[in-house]
């Protein structure tokens, strides 16, 4: 299974995992601010926590037990937006 550039596979495959850091917490909230609206327009959300200017980042799709092409989609726009 191909991975977006930059995310890897975890949890024997069943989500793809990724971290971005940021100058700030205005940067880092920024970054979540365009995700949200791109995941509310595709309708899927990803996992994710975020400290000061640390995103943390857990794509799975729970309704297929895995990783699926929806997952692999959002990470690429992830990577765009970022």
């Amino acid at each position: 299974m191909d991975t977006p550039e930059g995310w890897m596979l975890e949890d024997g495959g069943k989500a793809l995992v990724r971290t971005f850091k940021f100058r700030d917490f205005s940067e880092a909230f920024a970054f979540l601010t365009r995700v949200a609206l791109h995941a509310e327009k595709v309708d899927h959300h990803p996992e994710f926590t975020s400290a000061w200017n640390r995103v943390d980042f857990r794509l799975t799709s729970h309704d297929a037990g895995g990783v699926t092409d929806r997952d692999r989609k959002l990470a690429e726009a992830i990577n765009t937006l970022s």
